[in-house]
């Protein structure tokens, strides 16, 4: 049953159905989920060229990409994204975000752990919540001192989510987190329900949705998720950013293609387009990587982040 609260949610997202205009809505809450493709690097330009809504990123990891280094309007969101092999002692986290910043970088938000109550095989960081408390003691909650907003780790949608945060909290005494991320892969209803029981449990906080699409669904509805979740999150004055899961190509997408912002080859599709606030393109997109394939360049990322956390 959804709550007092999600209910209100839905109302409030119904009646911006109801009042939006027809064409492309442009919102500066929007961010990019950055997932490189080394196959075709000129993707990155698609998200940086003029018109974009587009004003921060995250890519998982603590250094920004170099895709992005000649756009500044692009702020880079920095993300300790698990754990390494000596958590009790390790500081390269903090030590790499406090060099950036001492070298002029606009760095005002950072990201807590991807996904920590997730596995690998589905690229959560896969942590116990006390060991998280004592990466956080020592990485995250020292960057307060320097003016950085701290988001809390980047639970699943899942009920264990809910679980692993509350560990967390218990093991993390007198840490302090300034917003909450959200992730979530199912139709709007349950987005809804969810972000309601999000804020009711964690009243007064912020909330950015860094992670979200409907997975495997068809275009239609895929289109029209992405349509009444982004008129609700900008309806919502405590949801302040909000980045969809979808800058790949429709062919390597593990969300299913027609979540992608991209299709097969590579040019925007409605929901790409719409994003970004543009006007429809009618770009179809198809995929061929079959329902038991791997998002390469999600792995890519996943493994990269996890390697360079043991070195």
């Amino acid at each position: 049953m959804l709550s007092s609260l999600a209910l209100g949610l839905l109302a409030l997202s119904q009646n911006a159905l109801a009042q939006s205009a027809a064409g492309q809505s442009t919102s500066s809450k929007r961010g990019l989920v950055y997932v490189p493709s080394p196959k075709f690097p000129g993707d990155d330009k698609i998200w940086v060229s003029s018109p974009s809504d587009l004003s921060w990123y995250y890519n998982y990891r603590s250094e920004p990409s170099q895709a992005f280094a000649d756009y500044p309007k692009l702020q880079f969101v920095p993300m300790l994204w698990g754990t390494s092999s000596s958590p009790s002692t390790d500081t390269s986290f903090l030590d790499s975000v406090t060099k950036q910043i001492k070298n002029g970088a606009n760095i005002t938000y950072v990201l807590g752990f991807n996904e920590p109550d997730g596995t690998g095989g589905t690229g959560g960081s896969n942590m116990p919540a006390d060991t998280a408390a004592t990466i956080w003691k020592k990485q995250m909650e020292p960057l307060r001192e320097l003016g950085v907003k701290l988001g809390a780790p980047a639970v699943t949608g899942s009920p264990n989510g809910f679980i692993w945060l509350k560990n967390f909290f218990n093991a993390c005494t007198n840490c302090t987190v300034d917003f909450f991320p959200v992730h979530w892969y199912g139709n709007f209803e349950g987005l809804a329900s969810h972000l309601g029981q999000v804020m009711g449990t964690y009243p007064n906080k912020t909330i950015w949705i860094t992670e979200y699409a409907l997975a495997n669904a068809p275009l239609s509805d895929s289109q029209y998720f992405y349509k009444t979740s982004a008129e609700y999150f900008d309806r919502i004055e405590n949801i302040t950013h909000y980045s969809y899961f979808g800058s790949f190509r429709s062919d390597v997408s593990n969300v299913g293609p027609n979540a992608a912002m991209l299709n097969q080859k590579g040019a925007l599709t409605d929901i790409g387009a719409a994003y970004l606030g543009r006007p429809a393109t009618g770009n179809i997109p198809k995929g061929d990587a079959g329902r038991n394939s791997i998002f390469a360049g999600w792995v890519a990322v996943s493994v990269a982040v996890m390697l360079s956390m043991t070195l």
